[in-house]
């Protein structure tokens, strides 16, 4: 039998906005075994690996790095030898100034495939989102990328000065703080003019991107009063004067914004990302089926019994057809019994199998269906019960007993087997602490009082603290009552208890909160 070859993927993961990972970068991260990481990533692009890769975390951060080079080349033959698939993924793109040329030589060397998945520099990226293009007809035709964490004390440097200072429109520094006033030095020295335009950008393309201009002369000591730290990136030339006119990632409504979301996958959020927010995914429930089917089972084995099917959910339209047709029965079996629907997003997927909705309510919660249903019974029969009317409510493990109760006392027969489960998922939050405790996250959002309670938990005994500056965002008075419970406040709650309303009501925070500064 043939031994299983082993490949690895060169990837750029691009500066930081996740809109810039190219799609063949996800499609290798999505079929990697092992993934071998840098710490200069947006955290977010590991939520496309399965959940069974190995993640090799190999640090590279300011210069301290939890593996040295020969250390990574080391592991990435290793893990190619056993026969997986592995992603190393850096920060950029990998052959500028990122050693992946050298990554792969040593993977040449050793006869193992390899490809190279290009990604966005920060050196084109960086001025982009500041508004600065690197090369414009009126003003560079030109531009060169240089290393700016060059030892300076060296007697003999690896760049010609006399060459560079003038040679090229635009010069792009990378990593370039720490060296600036020799950097600027050297420009002057060489040739440039003072009085040539000068920005630094530090975290380019992120929530917290910030940007400070200046020239030759005095940017230096711009740089040290601002006090911008690494990682940073500098433009030289007289594109930066082009800033004013063309910055436009900084205008952006949510622009500065982290938004924390706690449950599974992040539909309905796209118009945050789309105004310039980062999403920040921290699911803290995730979705099972039940432990055991007895009462899922019993309800469908006398399917016909019932006049409604009430869902609630998309999870529990999934989780209930599934079952449904396990048991060797499919929605013929549904013919006559009709269909409510909570919320639109449920309605949508009920309709995905070809099911029609009969009734959705206007309100999205046990008085609102109530009402709906009284409605009809009234309409229909000029009655105010339910008295002959038979319901199955597929559901979650844990949910509340007001609609099933005010059935029963209005004359109804209702049945609610637990058809999934929200459960708390094995995970670590020390990233996401650190957000938190650095202040880098604005809002978080909470869809149930689960994803709040099990977030307390997995945050420990600080976690009151961690949201103490934190807007929340919730969906629904029983997610507030969690919130309130726990000596928090919530900020933003829509009236309708949708994520698409949540959505809105953020926007409308955010918009108050730029005008108010």
């Amino acid at each position: 039998m043939n031994e299983k070859k082993g490949r690895v993927y060169l990837v750029g993961a691009g500066p930081g906005d996740i809109g810039l990972l190219t799609v063949k970068g996800m499609k290798c991260l999505q079929r990697a075994d092992a993934v071998v990481y840098d710490f200069h990533l947006n955290a977010q692009v590991l939520n496309y690996i399965k959940h069974d890769a190995e993640f090799i975390y190999a640090g590279k951060r300011g210069g301290h790095h939890t593996m040295t080079q020969d250390e990574i080349n080391k592991v990435l033959v290793e893990k190619a030898k056993e026969g997986k698939v592995v992603c190393r993924l850096k920060g950029g793109d990998p052959f500028v100034f990122g050693r992946g040329g050298e990554e792969a030589e040593a993977l040449a060397e050793n006869n193992i495939d390899f490809e190279v998945v290009p990604g966005v520099s920060s050196a084109v990226a960086a001025p982009a989102y500041a508004g600065i293009p690197i090369t414009h007809r009126g003003y560079s035709s030109s531009f060169a990328v240089i290393p700016g964490y060059e030892d300076m004390t060296k007697e003999e440097s690896a760049i010609d000065w006399s060459k560079l200072a003038t040679g090229a429109g635009t010069l792009i520094f990378l990593m370039a703080v720490k060296n600036m006033d020799v950097l600027v030095k050297k420009l002057m020295e060489n040739g440039r003019s003072p009085d040539t335009p000068v920005a630094v950008i530090r975290w380019g393309t992120r929530p917290d991107q910030k940007t400070i201009t200046g020239t030759l002369r005095d940017i230096a000591d711009i740089v040290k009063e601002k006090d911008i730290k690494p990682p940073a990136v500098m433009v030289v030339g007289e594109v930066v004067k082009l800033r004013k006119t063309l910055m436009w990632y900084e205008k952006k409504t949510m622009f500065g914004h982290r938004v924390l979301v706690t449950r599974e996958h992040s539909g309905g959020f796209e118009p945050l990302e789309e105004l310039g927010a980062e999403m920040i995914e921290f699911p803290t429930i995730e979705i099972a089926p039940p432990e055991n089917y007895d009462e899922l089972d019993s309800a469908i084995n006398k399917i016909e019994a019932y006049n409604w099917i009430i869902f609630t959910s998309g999870n529990g339209v999934k989780y209930f057809l599934k079952r449904l047709m396990e048991k060797d029965k499919d929605i013929r079996d549904l013919k006559g019994i009709r269909i409510c629907a909570i919320g639109t997003k449920t309605a949508a997927e009920i309709k995905r199998y070809g099911i029609k909705v009969d009734l959705m309510p206007d309100e999205f919660n046990a008085e609102g269906l109530i009402e709906a249903f009284l409605k009809i019974q009234n309409s229909k029969f000029k009655i105010q019960n339910l008295k002959g009317i038979k319901i199955l409510l597929p559901r979650a493990e844990k949910a509340r007993e007001i609609f099933p109760e005010k059935v029963r006392e209005l004359g109804g027969e209702i049945d609610v087997p637990v058809t999934y489960r929200a459960v708390k998922p094995e995970m670590h939050g020390k990233r996401l602490k650190r957000f938190l405790k650095e202040g880098r996250i604005s809002v978080a959002t909470f869809t149930s009082a689960s994803t709040f309670d099990n977030f307390m938990e997995i945050m420990g005994e600080d976690a009151d603290e961690l949201l103490r500056d934190v807007a929340i965002a919730v969906i629904g008075s029983v997610t507030a009552g969690a919130v309130e419970k726990a000596g928090l406040k919530v900020e933003i709650m829509p009236e309708t208890a949708t994520i698409e309303a949540m959505v809105e009501e953020i926007i409308k925070w955010a918009i108050k909160k730029k005008t108010a500064v």
